[in-house]
């Protein structure tokens, strides 16, 4: 077997996770209904929140689309970022992040006031991911989906903080979590910077 495809476990075991549940929420009615309530992340003060759903949201997912995208991009970067980083410090690495970019995006809810915030889906953990990959390979090239064109790891990362940042401070697509992947991606540097400080990692 090509060793490219080889998917290291807890990669694997993420994706299988997010889509099983995915499945169970199409699937059956009453399970949709408890994901929603306890699994996706509300604001503290909302009757339905609950302190587990920092994690637990991270493997809820709105539309087949949004499933697929993350798993594709956690399958992608997070292959090699698990084989360099061991399992342990990779799972944490990325529940860090996904936790990091909720508490962003609840700073933003505050101070803006808009307080019905439903967070669901794995996008803050894997913009952590991105983030990794582009400063640990900062000269690998990502070839793109839309457009097709190759583009260094470390000038891919830069344009999509500043754009999910430009699309967060001007409200495109109020249901996308803008904030979030900006917080996902700042948790994620300030995690790499912490434990090279340590020489836990090298880059």
């Amino acid at each position: 077997m090509n060793p490219y495809f080889n998917t290291p476990p807890v990669v694997k075991n993420l994706i299988t996770a997010n889509c099983i549940i995915y499945l169970a929420t199409m699937l059956l009615p009453r399970f949709y209904w408890f994901a929603n309530t306890y699994c996706s992340l509300y604001w503290f003060q909302n009757p339905d929140f609950h302190s587990w759903q920092f994690i637990t949201y991270l493997f809820m997912h709105g539309s087949l689309s949004h499933l697929f995208f993350n798993m594709f991009a956690l399958w992608m970067f997070g292959r090699t970022l698990e084989y360099e980083l061991g399992s342990q410090r990779f799972l944490a690495y990325y529940l860090i992040c996904g936790v990091g970019a909720a508490l962003v995006q609840m700073a933003v809810v505050f101070f803006t006031g808009e307080f019905s915030i439903q967070l669901i889906g794995a996008s803050g953990a894997v913009m952590g991911l991105l983030l990794a990959f582009g400063v640990m390979h900062p000269n690998s090239v990502i070839m793109l989906l839309i457009p097709p064109i190759p583009m260094k790891a470390k000038y891919f990362v830069m344009a999509y903080a500043v754009l999910e940042l430009f699309l967060g401070w001007r409200g495109y697509s109020p249901g996308v979590a803008h904030f979030a992947h900006v917080g996902g991606m700042l948790w994620g540097w300030l995690l790499l910077r912490y434990w090279k400080s340590k020489g836990n990692i090298y880059y």
